[in-house]
């Protein structure tokens, strides 16, 4: 089945990001990995402004364990982009991030897709159980799906 765009009403945190000269590739739009890269940067923003994760020193870290992107209309420099995230699925020690990748205001998804964390122990990287203030923060973003 064949996605189709969600509106940026589906989603509940915001984050702009500038696109660069750099991310053009040679047919002139957005390369498809630079994406991947604002889905990074999006989730992790949204947990290191609300202090749910500490890069350096903290004990129990989010890796990802899968990424998937559907586009939908061309991006390109030097145009500035918004970047939805809500939270579609949340585990014991796993989250699924969704995240909409907006032009300036267009309420319509240029591409959209999901960001699995598994969180770890830093030090084994064996699964650990989401931390309270984590999950209460994802919480904050959580969405009810019924696909």
């Amino acid at each position: 089945m064949r996605a189709t765009p969600n509106q940026r009403s589906d989603y509940l945190h915001f984050h702009p990001i500038t696109t660069r000269w750099m991310d053009n590739d040679a047919y002139g739009h957005v390369n498809n990995v630079v994406y991947y890269s604002w889905f990074d940067t999006v989730v992790n923003q949204f947990l290191v402004i609300n202090g749910a994760l500490d890069i350096e020193r903290g004990e129990v870290i989010g890796l990802v364990i899968e990424t998937q992107c559907n586009y939908f209309s061309p991006v390109a420099f030097p145009e500035r982009i918004v970047a939805g995230l809500r939270v579609s699925k949340l585990g014991t020690s796993s989250v699924r991030y969704e995240v909409g990748i907006f032009r300036d205001d267009e309420d319509v998804a240029s591409a959209q897709g999901h960001f699995i964390h598994v969180y770890v122990d830093r030090a084994s990287r064996k699964p650990v159980s989401i931390p309270d203030r984590t999950r209460q923060l994802l919480q904050s973003i959580e969405v009810n799906r019924h696909d």
